[in-house]
């Protein structure tokens, strides 16, 4: 009787496939077809996705750049792999802000044994085929270098350079034609390009973060975080039998305590922090055996403090995670770099302002977090910290190659507004809303 009842079942099936065949209701073959060939339409959508960005890059005298690195040398010719001089080991914190170094290098790269699909940037010399296009001035170390106290006459020779650089940047026809829109300016130190910096508020910036910039000129969905270059060497050989036992600080703090602005708190946490036997917190200036007595108490700590600098960010943040040490980041209005590839909240804690001046909060909550997911979150770091080192010649994923994949992030917003500006007859409605927003 089962074997009848199972027949009587087939028979019916086949029937009424038949019938939604005949009607049309059923096409198996295209049904057939498209699983077969989604396997090969995902891989041509991955292969249309990496392919590298093209960017144009400025051919602008040295002065501008590398001639800032040793300006005992005159030589003009043009900077290629070949002559491009290393970064120099003696600059001390000025390697902090040498992001726009790092850039321009990745771009000068020509390759060796790297295919194109490793690399998020590839230099391109025809300008009509560029997706973007860099403008290689080294602002931030044209302050450290001729600007640094803000006084004259050092502080002219900074905003020379600015100004001759946007007589060359207006004669462009592809700045007249976006308006500077689809241009990659770097600007990483605070007081970079501090002259004229409004004349490039349409350009893709890439700042450190936002705390010296009005609203109206620098802002997330047009420009890109970097991280600081971090100044400790790199914990390499990170392979203890038990991490957590093996740091014997909680928390972890040295540097200045008396800053601006929002680096205020740290002189509130000096006091808050004080008289626990497993915090350290001390005040200290950058030097070399500073900063190495730093890097042996980060690679000993399993907290390392963070708070705001002058401004919402500190080079402090990416020495802790190249040291392995899960940063506490206190900061009320930090943006972050590479936010929309990384979730933060799995290698970081972060208390707001009002919470880590609160007496004995900070310590108590870091107490309570558990082993297992504090080896969660140092394992995590071990794994993202290749994000944050500059080196050259640049590998797949580092500091360099996600900064130029944010930039390709910005690049529609940029089409947008460019496209939008050459037909506008009236003023731009949506500025003069969110200027009074701002306002």
């Amino acid at each position: 009787m089962l074997g009848k009842a199972l027949l009587s079942l087939f028979f019916f099936l086949v029937l009424l496939i038949s019938f939604f065949i005949f009607t049309g209701t059923l096409d198996l073959r295209s049904n057939f077809f498209s699983l077969t060939q989604l396997p090969q339409q995902r891989q041509l959508n991955i292969c249309r996705t990496s392919t590298p960005l093209r960017v144009f890059m400025y051919d602008i005298p040295r002065r501008f750049n590398i001639g800032m690195l040793d300006r005992r040398h005159s030589d003009e010719s043009p900077i290629n792999a070949g002559n491009l001089p290393p970064w120099p080991s003696t600059s001390g914190l000025k390697k902090q802000h040498s992001v726009e170094y790092w850039m321009m290098a990745s771009l000068l790269y020509e390759g060796g044994g790297d295919s194109e699909e490793t690399r998020e940037a590839v230099r391109v010399s025809d300008p009509a085929m560029a997706d973007v296009f860099f403008v290689p001035f080294f602002s931030s170390l044209s302050f450290n270098t001729h600007g640094h106290n803000m006084t004259d006459p050092d502080t002219e020779i900074d905003r020379q350079l600015q100004i001759d650089l946007l007589m060359f940047l207006r004669k462009s026809k592809y700045w007249q034609r976006s308006g500077g829109r689809d241009h990659v300016v770097p600007m990483h130190h605070p007081n970079a390009f501090r002259f004229l910096r409004d004349e490039v508020n349409a350009s893709i910036l890439v700042v450190a973060d936002f705390g010296r910039y009005p609203k109206s000129m620098s802002y997330l969905s047009k420009d890109v975080v970097a991280p600081y270059v971090h100044v400790v060497d790199s914990f390499i050989d990170d392979h203890p039998l038990d991490p957590f036992e093996s740091r014997t600080t909680l928390l972890f703090f040295r540097g200045r305590t008396v800053r601006k602005d929002e680096g205020k708190i740290r002189a509130k946490l000096a006091k808050i922090l004080a008289g626990y036997d497993d915090v350290h917190y001390e005040q200290s200036v950058a030097t070399e055996e500073s900063i190495r007595v730093s890097s042996k108490g980060m690679r000993s700590s399993k907290f390392c403090l963070n708070p705001a600098g002058d401004t919402p960010s500190s080079c402090r943040l990416f020495d802790a995670i190249v040291s392995h040490c899960v940063p506490v980041i206190v900061s009320d209005r930090i943006e972050l770099p590479y936010e929309d590839d990384l979730d933060y909240s799995e290698f970081s804690v972060f208390f707001s302002f009002e919470e880590a001046i609160r007496p004995g909060y900070m310590v108590q909550q870091l107490r309570q977090i558990p082993k297992e997911r504090w080896v969660k979150m140092w394992k995590v770091l071990k794994n993202i910290s290749h994000h944050y080192e500059f080196q050259y010649p640049p590998k797949m994923e580092d500091a360099v190659n996600m900064l130029w994949r944010q930039v390709r992030h910005k690049l529609p917003r940029a089409k947008l507004a460019e496209h939008r500006s050459r037909r506008l007859k009236t003023p731009d409605w949506w500025g003069r809303r969110r200027r009074r927003r701002l306002s």
